[in-house]
């Protein structure tokens, strides 16, 4: 599994390059900030704003767009029109996919996410249809150059559970959540650098789709990916190589 598991990690983060490029990303982000400021500014104490700092920095986001988005979220109380809703369902050749959002309005949410599941040639199902086919973990993707029995004895010593070297050079980590902030620590103060590190979403099975159905699941994850409220899409799909390409 860890190969497609790779392949889906890029795709992501190709997505996620993207996304920076047209802003959509930063919005995402500073929404993200907002909301989990709400439970207090100090990235110390609260974890849930430090992922979300640390992947706005990694994301090249500024101190100063940060601060000023902790600040609106822990003073003004900006961050309470919004709440958490998942929303659970399947594409097309029975890929499980779960969206999660922070919206200001439940209403026009579902309506956006359920047109996008129909319009794909999927549906959207009932909470916990789909939920337990993952596990949430830490991912981190360190650069390519660095060194890999270093990063090895590093981030097992502070708790990963996988180190896997990927085919452009760089190593992926996986650790379970709460050993997710001592291995990125550990991991900085070796000099590593990131292409992500964050929490996220890991299936437990992978469904194989045919070249048709994995370019239909490739438009209905960007264009869910694609709507504002939407904070994150997961999926358990192994895609056709060439869909890949001809997708990317």
């Amino acid at each position: 599994a860890m190969a497609g598991h790779s392949k889906w990690a890029n795709i992501q983060h190709r997505k996620k390059a993207q996304d920076a490029k047209r802003g959509k990303l930063f919005t995402k982000l500073i929404r993200e900030i907002t909301v989990a400021a709400r439970a207090g500014d100090s990235v110390d104490f609260n974890p849930t704003l430090r992922s979300a700092v640390d992947k706005a920095l990694t994301a090249n986001m500024s101190r100063d767009t940060i601060d000023k988005a902790i600040k609106r979220g822990a003073g003004a109380g900006e961050g309470d029109a919004f709440e958490s809703v998942r929303y659970e369902g399947y594409g097309p050749g029975g890929v499980a996919i779960m969206v999660d959002c922070l919206t200001d309005n439940r209403n026009r949410t579902v309506a956006d996410v359920r047109h996008l599941f129909s319009k794909h040639g999927g549906n959207l199902g009932t909470d916990g249809s789909v939920a337990y086919l993952f596990s949430p973990i830490g991912l981190l993707l360190v650069e390519p150059g660095a060194d890999e029995e270093q990063v090895f004895e590093a981030a097992i010593d502070a708790g990963a559970d996988e180190v896997e070297p990927r085919e452009d050079g760089g190593i992926e980590v996986v650790t379970a959540v709460e050993s997710f902030e001592a291995t990125r620590q550990a991991l900085t103060d070796l000099g590593c650098t990131f292409e992500a590190a964050e929490l996220t979403q890991r299936p437990s099975v992978y469904v194989d789709l045919d070249h048709d159905d994995s370019l239909r699941v490739l438009k209905l994850m960007e264009g869910l990916e694609d709507l504002d409220d939407v904070q994150h899409v997961y999926g358990n799909a192994e895609y056709a190589e060439q869909a890949l390409a001809e997708f990317a």
